[in-house]
Parts: C-alpha cells; structure tokens; sequence
C-alpha cells in the first residue's frame, strides 16, 4: 500500500473529526474524487453516492474520507439524478435515461423500456412508485424498477421537469418556466399550484416536512407553503443570492444551496437567512445529502462536509414549551434571562453561539432575572442555549 496516500487519508479523517468537533466549517472531502462537476448525491446506509457531470457516478463508505468510480455499465457519465429505494439506486443522465444498479453501483444496467426522453434530470420514489422528470418528456413513472416507464402527464405543461418531491401521496414537480404541479394519484392528473409564486417562475429545488414546503428558484429566492403547497409566501431575508439550485432540512434547520454565493442557513422557517460559508472555496450548490449531524454538499469544485448546527444536538422548542424567557428579543447592548420559574440553585448555565456554532460567551444563572450585556456582539443571528443538570434548551437570538 501506498503510505503517503495512507497517511493522506488518516490525516483527512483526524481532520474532519476534529472540524466537527470545533467548530461548524465546511472541509473537502474529495480523494479519489477524479471528477468534481458534482450534480446529485445520495445516501444509503453508510453509503454516500456521487453523481458527476462526465465521470459517472463515485462511491463513499467512509464519510467521504475516499471515493470510489463505480460505473461498470454506465454508458453515460452525465449523471443528474439519483434515488434509492432499498438495495436499488437509480441514475438519471443527460442523454442517456435511466440506470439501475442494485449492488451498490458496482454494476448498472439501462432501464429506459418506454422512456421517450431521455434527459433525466430528477428522480423522486413514493412507496413502489418511480417518478421520472425530463426535459420535454414531462414526467413518466415506473411501476416495476424501471424495467417500463409510462407518461403521466395530464394537467401538466410541455415545460422542462427541473425537480421532484413526495409529500405522504402527493407528488410535486418543480418546472422550468410554468412554477409548480402537484399530483394525489400518482401522476395520473396534476394541478398548478402557484398561487404566491413569480408568474412563469422557474422553480430548481423542493424540500418538505409535513405540511411545510420549501421551494428554490432561479432568480427569485426562496418561496414556502405551510399548507401543503396552496400558498406560497417568499422568504428571502438575508438571502443575498437568488438563483437557489438545492435545498436541504435537517429537523428545524434549512439550508439553501446557491449558484455562486454559497450556502444559506436559516434557523427560523425561512424568515431570515445568513450565509454559512467558512472553508468552502466552490460557491455553486447543485445538491445536499444529510447523514445522521452531517451535511454534504456537492459543488462544482467537489463535496464538503460540515456538521449541522443543532448546538450539541439540541433542537428548538417554541416559546410555551421553553423554560426560560429572553428579552427583548430582537437585542442592540443587553438582553436578559428569566427562568420562568426554574430553580436559580440548579446550576443553571448560558451560552451563546455563534451561526457557525462556535461558543463565545458563557454566564452562570444565580437569580431567576439575569442581565447580560451583549454590546460586544456583532449584529446576526445567535443561538443561546441553557443547560443544568436535568434539561438542555435552546432559543435563538437577534442582534441588531
């Protein structure tokens, strides 16, 4: 064995371990990368799949530390799109339809039996039901792992098919041009759902939880729905970067993936956003994967990685929830804390972080009212978390 790539990669991993143990930086993950045009990730397991704009598609079972090409009966290595479903991953490509592996990439046949289009650019998967988005072929859907493929398309515009999403049984369809369609029965009618969208928007990225949806742009930012996709609202404070490519969320965090500004996160539903940037050096986002308090990003200059800022796993509680109160809130030079009730002889600890979850300031409890002065503190958004020796809570904080 090669030692220096040994050492390389021992050094890599201590590397990563310890940005995630630090602070919330984004660090390259990219040996045995030989193609970095990166245009879809995917995640199975311990698995993390790569597709690649003219390299195929590459394999991690490491957290990224190393890739692998996995590409035997790959004919085309414009790879778009990739879903999972069990042991069966799935390549869209450009030109050249659809591919399945069910080895873990290590052999791939084409599946295209039906497909009439085949520049494939997002692939989504509810229960058995493969959903395929084309340019101009619409959407088609495979009831057997793609061994035929059916157009279902009524109600739905010849417009190019940009992304896909499943929300319990319906199936929304981002397009370029025409906004946003959804489907409840598996494709067999659509219906525009664009009431709030830009009129003829075109709409690159979808991410859901529940009854909330996210939906990224080219030129207009970001747009959600908190009822299912019947309204849309735009929520692009912050967001200095309005062609949006990706969009990712991670319990109450939501990340937005930008042509050439980066990365945005947003800790309050999208009502406001700051870049998180630190350490990545390619600023186009064409995909997000999350693995368990890690997020990848696949850009045109490889993939990143960088955990997700839950400060020490702990997620936000609303304000009934909380036991403690700070105000006001938004903040200028000092805010205060009140217990609302906790015993002040806990032990009861502040602290305040950073966006990028780097701990900068620290104050014991020792009254149920506390001040704190906070005029040293840049203006942003700040995550303040309490800690005693029963509860970890946190809320987040605004500095004007």
């Amino acid at each position: 064995m090669d030692l220096s790539f040994k050492k390389q990669g021992i050094f890599t991993t201590i590397l990563v371990c310890l940005m995630n143990a630090v602070s919330a930086q984004w660090v390259s993950v990219n040996t045995g990368l030989t193609n970095q045009v990166i245009m879809t990730l995917a995640i199975s397991g311990n698995n993390i799949f790569a597709g690649t704009y003219g390299g195929g598609v590459f394999l991690s079972s490491n957290n990224g530390n190393s890739w692998t090409e996995v590409n035997s009966g790959l004919t085309n290595m414009q790879v778009l799109s990739l879903a999972i479903s069990g042991n069966n991953i799935f390549a869209g490509t450009n030109g050249g339809g659809v591919f399945l592996s069910s080895n873990d990439g290590s052999s791939w046949d084409s599946v295209n039996t039906g497909l009439t289009c085949n520049f494939v650019g997002s692939l989504t998967i509810n229960g058995n039901n493969i959903f395929a988005g084309t340019g101009f072929g619409g959407v088609f859907l495979s009831l057997n792992n793609g061994n035929n493929w059916i157009p279902v398309n009524t109600g739905l515009p010849n417009y190019p098919v940009m992304t896909l999403a499943t929300n319990g049984n319906d199936i929304f369809t981002g397009t370029q041009g025409d906004g946003i369609y959804y489907s409840s029965d598996s494709g067999s009618s659509w219906n525009s759902a664009n009431n709030g969208l830009p009129p003829s928007s075109s709409v690159s990225a979808l991410a859901i939880s529940g009854n909330t949806i996210f939906a990224g742009t080219l030129d207009e930012g970001v747009f959600l729905s908190t009822n299912n996709g019947n309204t849309w609202t735009a929520v692009n404070d912050g967001l200095t970067n309005s062609t949006v490519f990706s969009l990712a969320i991670s319990d109450t965090v939501i990340f937005a993936g930008t042509q050439g500004g980066g990365v945005f996160q947003s800790l309050n539903n999208g009502n406001s956003w700051v870049d998180i940037n630190s350490g990545l050096t390619n600023f186009t986002i064409m995909d997000f994967a999350i693995n368990g308090n890690s997020i990848y990003a696949g850009t045109h200059g490889g993939i990143w990685v960088r955990p997700i800022l839950q400060v020490n796993g702990t997620a936000e509680k609303n304000d009934l929830e909380r036991s403690f109160e700070v105000y006001p809130n938004p903040s200028k030079d000092k805010l205060f804390i009140s217990l609302k009730g906790l015993n002040s002889g806990q032990q009861n600890t502040i602290s305040i972080y950073n966006i990028e979850g780097q701990k900068i300031m620290q104050q014991q409890l020792i009254q149920e009212i506390t001040e704190i002065i906070i005029s040293s503190l840049l203006k942003g958004i700040y995550i303040i978390k309490l800690t005693n020796i029963d509860r970890s809570e946190v809320t987040r904080l605004i500095i004007e």
